[in-house]
């Protein structure tokens, strides 16, 4: 048996969606056997022809494996396939490792946390960043936290999947803390490099060029070169949707409300997103802000109507 073989592990990951399937495809070209399974049949038939297996439920794909990965939208959706019906927790072998990627909020993390471990299970906190492309190439950034045993039995799969990983802290939330954190800057980024290029727009600027100077100079931001396209292209196709800007942005405000921590900046971005979801773009690209400027200004941008 080679050393690949030998290390290999049986995976159920369930969510198969545009993070999910790269990850279940990073984990697959590692080695591992993988099981995914998603509420979408088409993926689950696109994933089992081209990388390894499909179920039928969250308990068909977590049967016998050693790590279950969950990558789906939120905290309520990551404890119905965990402990709903045809949990995968339920199903799971004891001792059995669960990686949950879904952002969320520390408290839920660490309830879904004490549910798992009272079956025997072991649960890390582990939000993801760096898009699909990232988690197709197995690059992602992962924000782990969980107890040294935990990390031990997950390690197979976090190799597979991450560029790099943060071992945050022993306990679960830590991990949900840090993905907060980023998702207050990643949103207000978003919706300030919407404003600024809808503002060059008012100014009749040729908006390819600024986004040629801005690149290259102090004001630019990841978030205003990785999105900024979208609008020169016209091109709405959701990447990363407006509705999930409207959610992390409201968990940072309940967090903020629940300390009594001030954070007026996360909660103007969390206003231009409900716009714009308001507007009728929930499910369109988070580039979209630019879009609810426009209408606003009465401008036109590239390509797809205002």
């Amino acid at each position: 048996m080679s050393a690949q073989s030998a290390s290999a592990k049986k995976i159920g990951l369930i969510g198969l969606g545009s993070m999910g399937f790269g990850m279940a495809a990073s984990l697959a070209r590692a080695g591992h056997a993988v099981t995914g399974f998603d509420v979408n049949a088409d993926a689950v038939a696109r994933f089992a022809a081209e990388h390894g297996a499909g179920a039928a439920s969250p308990a068909e794909a977590a049967a016998d494996a050693d790590i279950i990965v969950v990558v789906v939208v939120n905290a309520a959706q990551t404890r119905a396939v965990l402990f709903g019906d045809d949990g995968a927790a339920k199903a799971a072998k004891p001792g059995a490792v669960i990686i949950a990627s879904a952002t969320m909020s520390p408290d839920d993390a660490k309830g879904l946390a004490r549910d798992a471990e009272a079956l025997g299970l072991l649960y890390l906190d582990a939000p993801i960043s760096g898009g699909a492309q990232r988690a197709a190439e197995g690059a992602l950034t992962i924000l782990a936290s969980g107890s040294p045993e935990t990390f031990a039995a997950a390690r197979p799969a976090l190799d597979a999947m991450a560029a790099k990983l943060y071992e945050l802290g022993d306990a679960p939330g830590v991990g949900a803390a840090f993905k907060m954190v980023n998702q207050l800057l990643a949103g207000v980024h978003i919706a300030a490099a919407c404003e600024a290029i809808t503002f060059a727009k008012r100014f009749d600027l040729d908006i390819a060029k600024v986004y040629e100077v801005i690149t290259a100079s102090a004001g630019n931001s990841w978030m205003f070169e990785n999105r900024i396209p979208h609008v020169l292209d016209g091109d709405y196709a959701p990447r990363s949707a407006i509705d999930i800007f409207v959610k992390d942005l409201g968990i940072v405000a309940d967090m903020s409300r629940a300390t009594k921590f001030p954070t007026p900046m996360a909660g103007a971005g969390l206003q231009l997103f409900l716009m714009s979801a308001a507007a009728g773009m929930g499910r369109d690209d988070d580039a979209s802000v630019a879009r609810l400027f426009a209408q606003i200004a009465g401008l036109e941008l590239p390509g797809a109507k205002t």
